[in-house]
């Protein structure tokens, strides 16, 4: 069981860093950095709380989906080679 977790939890790893590499940039200002995406965008002020809450908000989401995706593949591996 503990070689499932370990699949599971290297997976999630490895999805989280492709969902942060993959997340949305901004025009003129590019992506935004992680301490702004892991806080949703709850940390901005002014007008940046305007205009980069919704896309700190949608690059979390980003990460999170390639989270649990990649503990979904780690783990669908760690059966798949249990099988060979």
């Amino acid at each position: 069981m503990m070689a499932g977790r370990w699949f599971a939890v290297s997976g999630a790893l490895v999805g989280g860093f492709v969902g942060f590499l993959m997340r949305p940039s901004v025009p003129l200002l590019g992506q935004l950095p992680f301490s702004d995406v892991i806080t949703r965008g709850t940390n901005l002020q002014g007008l940046d709380a305007m205009l980069l809450r919704n896309v700190a908000q949608q690059s979390f989401n980003g990460i999170l989906a390639g989270v649990i995706a990649g503990a979904v593949v780690g783990y669908v591996i760690h059966l798949l080679s249990k099988k060979s």
